[in-house]
C-alpha cells in the first residue's frame, strides 16, 4: 500500500447545516493529513456556525445547536486551518462536488484566498461509483473490510476515506500512485469554478454550464451580453464562481487594452 507524494495529501470531511454550498455553514470539519514520508497528522475541529442547525441536518450527522454553542466561529479558526492544509493537496469523499466548494466558500468570506489552482484534488467516491459504485460505509467494507463506525463524524469519515484510497490503490494498478494520476482519474469533468457553474469545453475555453447561456464561452458572453456580468455577482452564486469569472473578465480586459 503506497503513495507516491510530492507534498502532503490532506484528506478531509465537512458536517454541515446543510447542502447549499452558498447558505450553508461548516459545523464540524476533519482532516487526516498523509505527509510523504509515511506519517499522518489528525485535526478535527467544531464550528459555530452562526446560523441555526436544521433538525434534518441533526438526524444526519448528530451534532446539535448546544454541541456547537461554545465553539469559535469559522472566521476565528480560518487562520489555524488553512495554515495546516495550505501547502497540501486535497482528498475527500464527494470532495469535489461538495467538501471543496464549500471549503472555498467558507475562506472567501473571511478574505482568505483559498487557490485551487495550486491545489490537486483526488474525488474517492469518483474513484469508487467508476470501479463499484457504492457509498462511503459499502466501500469501507468492500475495500477494507470493517464497518463504519461512528459514520458522520467527520474525522471518522476523513479516516475512513484515507483507508479506502490506499484500498482502491492496491486493487486497481491502473490507478496509478502519483496525485496527479489520481486526481486525473477521480475528477468527473473539467471545472474552471469548483462549484461546476464555469466548465472548460472541448476546446479548453471556459463556457457556462447553466441558463440561457449554457455551452457558451465566458468570453463570448461577456462581449455580446456585458450585463450578464453584473448579474452572476449580484445573484445567489458562490463567491469562488464570482471570483473566477471576474478574473477572467480582467484577463479579457487587460488584452485588449
Amino acid at each position: 500500500m503506497k503513495i507516491n507524494l510530492k507534498r502532503p495529501l490532506c484528506f478531509f470531511d465537512l458536517e454541515t447545516t446543510g447542502i447549499n454550498i452558498v447558505k450553508d455553514r461548516i459545523i464540524e470539519i476533519g482532516i487526516v493529513k498523509l505527509l510523504p514520508n509515511g506519517n499522518t497528522e489528525s485535526k478535527t475541529w467544531l464550528t459555530n456556525p452562526g446560523i441555526t442547525i436544521p433538525e434534518e441536518a441533526i438526524q444526519i450527522h448528530g451534532i446539535t445547536n448546544e454541541d456547537v454553542e461554545d465553539s469559535p466561529s469559522f472566521k476565528e479558526i480560518s487562520r489555524v486551518i488553512f495554515d495546516f492544509i495550505k501547502d497540501s493537496d486535497l482528498a475527500g469523499f464527494n470532495c469535489d462536488r461538495f467538501d471543496i466548494p464549500l471549503l472555498a466558500e467558507e475562506f472567501l468570506r473571511v478574505e482568505i484566498d483559498f487557490d485551487l489552482k495550486k491545489i490537486k484534488t483526488i474525488d474517492v467516491q469518483t474513484i469508487f461509483h467508476k470501479m463499484e459504485k457504492r457509498t462511503l460505509g459499502a466501500a469501507y467494507k468492500f475495500y477494507c473490510n470493517k464497518e463504519l463506525v461512528n459514520a458522520h463524524s467527520a474525522l471518522s469519515d476523513s479516516n475512513a476515506t484515507y483507508e479506502v484510497l490506499m484500498s482502491q490503490i492496491d486493487r486497481y494498478d491502473e490507478l496509478g500512485k502519483t496525485v496527479s494520476e489520481l486526481s486525473e482519474f477521480s475528477n468527473r469533468k473539467k471545472l474552471v469554478d469548483v462549484a461546476g457553474f464555469i466548465v472548460f469545453d472541448e476546446n479548453e475555453e471556459p463556457c457556462f454550464s447553466f441558463g440561457k447561456h449554457k455551452g457558451k464561452t465566458v468570453e463570448m458572453v461577456l462581449e455580446n451580453d456585458p450585463g450578464y456580468f453584473g448579474w452572476v455577482l449580484n445573484a445567489d452564486f458562490p463567491l469562488y464562481t464570482k471570483k473566477i469569472l471576474t478574473s477572467i473578465r480582467l484577463s479579457k480586459l487587460n488584452n485588449n487594452s
